[in-house]
């Protein structure tokens, strides 16, 4: 079990691990960008292609991982198989990856599931109104959330999310959620 003063150390080790992965990325075709630290994270609500409600106030305790994705963006099918790898490689009970479709319709987010094998929870964002609250203005958006609830950073653009960029990123984050004694 993991002490309170080292749940207190991962944002700092998370934050570092940003300013180290930033400072490499820009030739990459991804950027990092630090959550501004006084600013809020916005509410995350929607419902998934099943009709499942989702609330990212009640995955606090699990680091979470928010795509903002769309079918028309090529970088986005690209990148969505590495996402699928790093869900099942962590589990949902290390990480949660949720994959926000923007501005589509249910039926069209579908084709691309069933298309692709896509296995995450696809949730709809028809008007774009939950992409706008994340501020996203590229595609993919990637958003790292930590157990505690708070936003550590934006990841603009593809990243391979199974390769040594990402885990520079993930694993920190991961180490935010209270750890399972065995």
């Amino acid at each position: 079990m993991q002490s309170h003063a080292m749940r207190a150390v991962w944002p700092a080790v998370l934050a570092m691990a940003v300013v180290l992965v930033t400072a490499r990325v820009h030739a990459q075709g991804f950027d990092v960008t630090p959550w501004p630290t006084r600013q809020a994270a916005p509410t995350l609500q929607a419902r998934d292609l099943h009709g499942q409600r989702w609330d990212l106030a009640s995955l606090r305790g699990k680091a979470v991982l928010i795509n903002f994705w769309a079918s028309w963006c090529a970088p986005c099918l690209v990148e969505m198989p590495s996402l699928q790898a790093l869900a099942r490689r962590h589990g949902p009970e290390q990480l949660v990856v949720l994959a926000v479709n923007f501005r589509e319709s249910a039926p069209t987010a579908q084709r691309f599931v069933q298309r692709t094998g896509l296995e995450l929870p696809v949730l709809l964002d028809p008007a774009g109104a939950i992409a706008r609250q994340w501020k996203v203005k590229v595609f993919p958006t990637t958003v790292l959330v930590a157990a505690d609830g708070r936003v550590q950073a934006l990841v603009r653009g593809e990243l391979d999310w199974t390769g040594p960029q990402a885990a520079a990123l993930v694993e920190p984050l991961v180490r935010t959620a209270p750890q399972k004694t065995r």
